[in-house]
This record gives structure tokens, sequence and C-alpha cells, in this order.
């Protein structure tokens, strides 16, 4: 009963601080993602010599050929800016555009030997987590991982249109 009792304690003392709707919850959590992720985006850039975007579609092509249209739809990008990134990678030698097997109207965009090299340095470069990660109690951080698990569960990982997005 006493573990309740505080935990309510807890709660209630810090409850003006207590993100409870699901934008601000969301945008707190992007802001802490992408804010700590930027020294892990300086090197990755440094390591193979591209900007951020490219190996934002570098990564996604890596996963298995794409169209044009479905790596604009998974960068949350329009069509134009991922033929940009496309562009520049196929310019490099990182990827190749080939017929798609079923749409003669679609190309399919995928890794070569040297993309795929490119991509896995841009994947060696250690993530660390952020201090106030690192700083939680191994309950929060229980806690935490098992809100990430019911978040990344298939039925809740549908794509979401966000209303605006400046975060990558």
């Amino acid at each position: 009963m006493s573990q309740i009792v505080v935990d309510l304690q807890r709660l209630y003392l810090h409850n003006d601080r207590v993100k409870t709707n699901a934008d601000d919850v969301w945008d707190a959590l992007v802001s802490l993602v992408m804010d700590s992720r930027t020294d892990w985006r300086r090197e990755a850039c440094r390591m193979t010599g591209l900007p951020f975007n490219q190996i934002r579609a570098l990564k996604r092509i890596g996963a298995g050929p794409l169209t044009l249209a479905a790596l604009a739809d998974s960068m949350i990008v329009d069509a134009p800016a991922a033929t940009v990134a496309v562009n520049g990678l196929e310019k490099a030698g990182l990827v190749v555009r080939t017929p798609h097997p079923t749409n003669t109207r679609a190309k399919l965009v995928e890794l070569t030997p040297a993309g795929r090299q490119t991509l896995d340095a841009a994947m060696s470069v250690a993530d660390k987590p952020p201090r106030a990660l690192t700083a939680l109690s191994a309950a929060d951080l229980r806690t935490l991982a098992e809100v990430v698990e019911q978040l990344t569960e298939p039925a809740h990982n549908a794509p979401v249109r966000r209303k605006s997005g400046p975060h990558a």
C-alpha cells in the first residue's frame, strides 16, 4: 500500500509538469530524440560525406527497394524532395533505379554495393542515449520500455499524418 501512496504523491507533486495530451507528449518525445541526436547526425554526415536527408533516404532504401512515392511517404517528405535525395545518391553511385516488376510507370530505387557500404558506415556511428535517459532509475527505464513496446506494436504502428513536422 505504501508504494502506491508514494507513486501517487510523486504524480501529485509533479502534476503541473506531467503532460497528458498526446500531442504534447509526442512533441516532448520528438524533441528529446531529435535534440539528443545532433552529434550522431553530424558524425554520420562526416563519415559518409552525405547530407543528412540522403542518409535518411539511404537507410530506408537499405531495408529493400522502394518506389520514389514509397520513399517520400516513409520519409514524410514530398515527392520532389525524395527525388532530389535519390538524384544525389544516384550521382554518387550509391543507388540505382530499376524497372518496377509490375508497374511499368514506376521505378524501384535500390542500393548498390557502395550504397550498402556507405549505409553500414553511417549506422556504425555510436548513437548514445541522452543523459536524461541514462539518469533514469531501473524501475523508470522498465516502465518506459513497456510503454515503448506498446507504442511499437503493429496495431499502434500505423502511419499517422501529423499536422506539421519540422522533425526528420
